[in-house]
């Protein structure tokens, strides 16, 4: 079914025994590459030390024209959130851009803890865009390739 739809890359948000334990080994025969990150949906865990490399590992899969699937156990909270940071980390867009974006397609709902990760993240990336760019941002880029967060 996952070559049927072309996905390349998974990234699985509920990775771990106790969790979605589908590790690397799950997909071994097929030519998926799988990037698990052990996260908990609770409030108090913190997500947010995997917003980077989660980013870079879907930047790469879209960069090499890959389409990549993103789940968690219900598709709502952890895996929305690691979406939600790709998108502000690589397509340079805001937390409520982000949502926006997202919501087009599909229903999320990141939970307390892990909305205000991405709001620190929000506040960290202005920051720095204000310190790259004196002047107003005029556009952002277009959102390429197909990426997808499901249960």
């Amino acid at each position: 079914m996952l070559s049927g739809l072309g996905i390349t890359h998974i990234v699985n948000a509920a990775d771990g025994p106790r969790r979605i334990n589908t590790g690397a080994r799950f997909y071994e025969d097929m030519t998926i590459e799988y990037h698990g990150v052990e996260a908990a949906d609770h409030p108090a865990f913190d997500l947010s030390p995997f917003f980077y490399p989660t980013a870079e590992f879907i930047r790469e899969a879209l960069s090499q024209k890959g389409k990549v699937l993103v789940h968690c156990a219900m598709g709502v909270s952890r895996s929305a959130t690691l979406v939600l940071a790709f998108l502000m980390i690589c397509e340079d867009l805001t937390l409520v851009e982000a949502i926006n974006a997202v919501r087009k397609h599909r229903h999320v709902c990141p939970n307390e803890g892990f909305l205000n990760q991405l709001r620190h993240l929000d506040s960290t990336l202005a920051q720095e865009r204000s310190m790259k760019q004196p002047s107003v941002h005029s556009g952002r880029p277009a959102i390429g390739g197909s990426i997808s967060a499901k249960p």
